[in-house]
């Protein structure tokens, strides 16, 4: 099961004079990555190289660096740590010594794949995303009883007779929620998939 991160985690390690911070964060969607690589990086570093993956989702910066020795090593480690929803940030100061493609990719890949070793991990839940019409006189009701299956409100649509809620749980627990909805509606509202 894939896992992301429960806190932000930070590795420093020197190799051949080179100084790097690999620094790693959770996020939840790709338009977090900008203001975290502007909080993280320092414009005064030789390199900030980054990964990101989200979903099938995922991108990668050598930023200046070979092509292929520090962006992707970096991926290649949140990848083989099957973590999902990260963000890690390698920075490194320039020591004066080369360290050939081989040395970068194995720097780079090396002090991301330490940095997520040591953080703190939680477990990604998989969750099939429904809706459902609930009358205003049910929609406490049914809120309340949100958490108790893990259900999260991603969004709600108000009209005259009530609210169109989206939700977001995981698949064990929507016939749990389907029978506590239909219970507190009296039949009248049903959960749908998609």
């Amino acid at each position: 099961m894939p896992v992301t991160l429960a806190i932000a985690a930070e590795y420093r390690e020197e190799i051949r004079k080179s100084r790097f911070i690999a620094q790693a964060v959770p996020i939840e969607h790709p338009g977090e990555v900008a203001g975290w690589l502007e909080r993280l990086g320092d414009r005064a570093a030789s390199h900030n190289c980054w990964a990101w993956k989200v979903g099938a989702q995922c991108r990668f910066s050598d930023d200046g660096e070979p092509g292929g020795t520090a962006g992707r090593p970096i991926l290649a480690a949140i990848e083989g740590q099957d973590c999902d929803q990260v963000l890690v940030l390698v920075t490194r100061w320039y020591g004066g010594i080369q360290l050939g493609t081989g040395g970068l990719a194995r720097a780079y890949g090396g002090s991301a794949n330490k940095c997520l070793q040591t953080a703190e991990r939680r477990e990604l839940l998989q969750l099939t995303r429904c809706s459902c019409q609930c009358g205003f006189a049910e929609l406490p009701l049914l809120k309340a009883r949100l958490a108790q299956f893990q259900a999260q409100l991603e969004g709600e649509r108000f009209d005259a007779t009530g609210a169109e809620l989206s939700l977001a749980l995981p698949a064990e627990q929507i016939a749990g929620l389907a029978r506590v909805l239909a219970d507190i509606s009296r039949g009248r509202a049903q959960l749908r998939l998609g």
